[in-house]
């Protein structure tokens, strides 16, 4: 290895360079070269001889391609700044809404900077793109609801990338909310059942917000949901007993995770008006059936890992039951 350009030295010296090479210095200087350009056509008219390009003389088009791209390059690196201070304390999520709304604002403004240098004026301009929008209003109308359902969803978050939600019919994991679509990895649907994913990628318009519920599994301030195991027993079962022995079997399996669950549940009541009453562990609770009494097994867990720990409790108390039959019996009803 020459110099220890491999060695973390080296990849440090690149970095560095890498960073001076796109650093806010050659960004102003770009900016100013481009600007000077455009001054330097406009005033000196080095191209006055030239064949004009269509009906406009060569000076004028190399004035205005100057002057754009000192547009673009100041916008650009405007752009880049705020973006790394924006995005520099930022979690994932913020970071991703903070990109899109860079983009689009940076967008617009570079659109209209261009069309105002190249038709050198403003006032028509903002005339023109008045009509335009007011035409634009009623032609596109479901593209332009999806745009404000998208405002609406980085404001208010109604759910980010890596929720699992349900927004009308569709149910998933979002993978990217864009300006007019919602992108979710599926679970459930046609294919599949028990909250598992099915491969497939639905894409949901975001006007879909505006009209239709969202569920957010796992919003409201607490990744944790309450699940239940419904276990169904003869009348002749010694309840207490067996409700004893389902709250044993979730204790030992989800006991240290359901712990954080509840607290964090907790903080997140606290910071809203409502008052429920949140229990310290499993609860069972007994309803009664036509020829049997269901016991439900209440637990908190993540909704990621509900059907793992579902299979789990069912197993484990399945087996505990049987261990048992002189005090937990099963319904033999062909009517269950």
């Amino acid at each position: 290895m020459r110099g220890g350009d491999r060695g973390p030295r080296g990849r440090d010296r690149a970095d560095r360079r890498r960073r001076r090479v796109v650093g806010p210095g050659r960004r102003g200087r770009v900016i100013g070269r481009a600007a000077a350009a455009g001054v330097f056509v406009a005033t000196a008219e080095p191209l006055a001889g030239w064949p004009a390009v269509g009906d406009y003389p060569a000076n004028l088009v190399a004035e205005r391609l100057a002057f754009v791209l000192a547009l673009f390059a100041l916008l650009f690196g405007t752009y880049r700044l705020l973006a790394d201070v924006l995005m520099r304390s930022a979690n994932k999520r913020r970071a991703y809404d903070t990109r899109n709304l860079l983009r689009l604002a940076f967008g617009f403004v570079g659109t209209v900077g261009t069309l105002a240098v190249v038709t050198d004026n403003w006032l028509g301009l903002l005339f023109s793109l008045g009509v335009v929008g007011f035409a634009v209003t009623f032609a596109l109308q479901q593209p332009l609801l999806s745009l404000i359902a998208w405002v609406y969803i980085t404001v208010k978050r109604p759910y980010g990338v890596g929720d699992r939600v349900r927004i009308g019919d569709a149910k998933g994991d979002v993978i990217e909310v864009e300006f007019l679509v919602t992108t979710l990895w599926e679970i459930d649907g046609e294919l599949v059942s028990t909250n598992q994913p099915s491969g497939r990628v639905v894409t949901v318009p975001n006007s879909v917000v505006l009209s239709s519920n969202v569920v957010n599994f796992g919003g409201g301030g607490s990744p944790y949901v309450w699940n239940e195991v419904a276990v169904q027993v003869a009348y002749e079962t010694d309840l207490e007993f067996a409700r004893e022995l389902m709250r044993e079997e979730a204790t030992d399996l989800l006991g240290e995770e359901m712990a954080r669950g509840i607290a964090a549940y907790r903080d997140a009541l606290s910071e809203t008006p409502v008052e429920l009453e949140v229990s310290d562990g499993p609860t069972v609770n007994v309803t009664q059936g036509e020829s049997w009494v269901e016991l439900r097994l209440r637990y908190l867990t993540h909704p990621r890992r509900g059907q793992r720990a579902k299979n789990a409790l069912y197993e484990r108390i399945l087996g505990r039951f049987n261990e048992h039959p002189d005090r937990v019996a099963f319904p033999v009803s062909r009517s269950r």
